[in-house]
């Protein structure tokens, strides 16, 4: 007889893996809504031994989780952890990896002013020096441009109203996840708490902005955002990613656009903008240091180049993704007149001042 309690169902995590998970990735089985809701409600209240718990993780990244599994996990995580606060805008929803970037420049902070600054709100969320890699994430870039991030929900949709950008903490919207991360960070690998963290939406946005490394996964996110009973996201845009960031990678970058689980896809090619340029070329030393440097100085028209150029593009993927232009040039257009004009180094000094 499976055990329970009267607060849980009955599918404690090693039942799960010794029935379901946890024979192998060729043999091993999908999970019931069900299933992955108890699993991942005893994951958030710590009750399943660490031992058991790392054997699922590790389970769940062999096997992959489909978008029935994940939908199941982000709407117990909207339910029990998440605290929504949306902006009276509708703004863009950037949910990039919260573990970071290390080799290249983090762009998200310049290209989310740039589109605020061009009237496509924006809202950024991550934790700090998350497992597995604990690099470099929006955070952190904030931090050394002088914003505010250790803000509550509330103080956050006020920023995005106020300026245009917003920033969510996870720490504070999100303290189940957060609290799971001394176990996460034991496991040495990402696990599914990795991609479900960036699903958050906490400003209850319309459009769902990420990154993926391969189609398949972009269509998994799709699917995963149409299979909850939590999340109405009508439009989710993925693309490859630096890094795996939502930083648009130099050259050929594949983009896939959902529409209330439809899927439709195309390439930017960067070369077509005048972006010659190799991802080699975004290098820096120091994510966070040289980001925020790099992003002040395209704000203030006092840098151009393939850092201006790369910053400009990635806001005009933002006022796309919102569908507030046409096209992406329409869109590039739009961004480097905010550049010029001086209004998107305005939203920085709003920012700073928040």
């Amino acid at each position: 007889m499976a055990q329970s309690t009267e607060k849980y169902g009955e599918w404690p995590l090693k039942r799960l893996m010794t029935e379901v998970v946890g024979s192998g990735h060729k043999s091993a089985d999908d999970m019931t809504r069900t299933q992955a809701t108890d699993a991942f409600e005893r994951i958030l209240d710590d009750e399943p031994d660490p031992t058991t718990l790392g054997a699922f993780w590790l389970a769940n990244r062999w096997k992959r989780n489909t978008p029935d599994e994940l939908a199941a996990y982000i709407d117990l995580m909207a339910d029990q952890s998440v605290e929504f606060a949306p902006p009276d805008c509708d703004p863009v929803d950037c949910g990039a990896n919260y573990d970071g970037k290390g080799r290249s420049a983090l762009l998200g902070v310049g290209a989310g002013i740039v589109a605020a600054a061009a009237g496509t709100p924006v809202v950024a969320h991550s934790g700090d020096r998350v497992p597995t890699q604990k690099q470099d994430a929006y955070k952190h870039v904030l931090d050394e441009l002088g914003v505010r991030t250790d803000l509550s929900s509330p103080e956050s949709a006020a920023m995005t109203d106020e300026t245009g950008f917003g920033f969510y903490y996870q720490p504070r919207f999100n303290p189940g996840v957060t609290a799971l991360e001394d176990r996460r960070d034991m496991m040495g690998v990402r696990t599914f708490v990795n991609t479900i963290e960036t699903l958050a939406n906490p400003a209850d946005a319309d459009v769902h902005l990420g990154s993926f490394y391969h189609l398949p996964y972009a269509k998994r996110i799709i699917d995963t955002f149409d299979a909850s009973e939590r999340y109405d996201v009508p439009r989710v845009v993925m693309f490859q990613g630096m890094e795996g960031y939502d930083d648009i990678r130099p050259g050929s970058t594949t983009v896939a656009v959902g529409e209330n689980g439809d899927l439709d896809d195309f390439e930017i090619k960067t070369a077509e903008y005048g972006m010659d340029f190799a991802e080699e070329d975004l290098a820096v030393d120091t994510v966070a240091t040289d980001s925020a440097a790099i992003t002040e100085d395209v704000l203030a028209g006092e840098r151009e180049g393939r850092f201006a150029d790369a910053i400009a593009l990635n806001g005009a993927l933002r006022i796309y993704a919102r569908e507030d232009c046409e096209t992406l040039d329409e869109g590039l257009s739009m961004a480097r007149e905010v550049i010029v004009d001086g209004s998107a180094e305005t939203v920085l000094d709003d920012l700073r001042n928040f």
